[in-house]
C-alpha cells in the first residue's frame, strides 16, 4: 500500500472563513500515484473543521449563519474562564467535525455531483494547518 502525507497551511484574513481546498487535495492525490484507495483530510486544530458540500456562495453563507445560530459567540461560555474567548469556535468544530474521508477511484476523488472539500475556520487570523493523507494502491 502507498501512503503520502502533506499539510495545507492557512492564515485567514477573517475570524470565520470557508476555503475550498478541493484543487489542493486533488493535486496531492495525483502526486501520490494512488489509483484505488482513500484520502483523509483533517483539520489539525480544535477550532476548525473540514467538510464536503456544494461550492455555492449562498449555501456557504447559509452554513455560516446556521453555525452561528447553533453555536453563537457568547462571552459567558465556561471555556472563557481559561482566558480564551473562542468557546463558540470549539462548538462549531463539533457541528462540522474535523475530518472527511473521500474515496479515490481511477486516480481521482470519487465525488458525487457538486461535491467539494472545504476547510472551515472558526477562530482565524493565525497560522493553522490541515493534514492530507492518501492511502491505497
Amino acid at each position: 500500500m502507498k501512503t503520502i502525507t502533506e499539510y495545507l497551511w492557512f492564515n485567514t484574513k477573517t475570524h470565520r472563513e470557508y476555503i475550498n481546498i478541493t484543487r489542493q487535495v486533488e493535486d496531492i492525490v495525483k502526486k501520490s500515484g494512488v489509483q484505488e484507495g482513500m484520502v483523509l483530510v483533517s483539520a489539525m486544530h480544535i477550532t476548525a473543521g473540514v467538510y464536503v458540500n456544494d461550492a455555492e456562495d449562498g449555501l456557504i453563507q447559509d452554513i455560516d449563519e446556521w453555525l452561528e445560530r447553533l453555536a453563537p459567540f457568547n462571552p459567558n461560555y465556561r471555556h472563557h474562564r481559561t482566558g480564551e474567548t473562542n468557546g463558540d469556535a470549539h462548538l462549531k468544530n463539533l457541528l462540522i467535525h474535523h475530518e472527511v474521508i473521500i474515496p479515490i477511484t481511477k486516480g481521482a476523488l470519487d465525488f458525487g455531483p457538486w461535491q467539494q472539500v472545504y476547510y472551515a475556520e472558526f477562530d482565524g487570523q493565525r497560522r493553522k494547518r490541515a493534514v492530507v493523507k492518501v492511502m491505497g494502491e
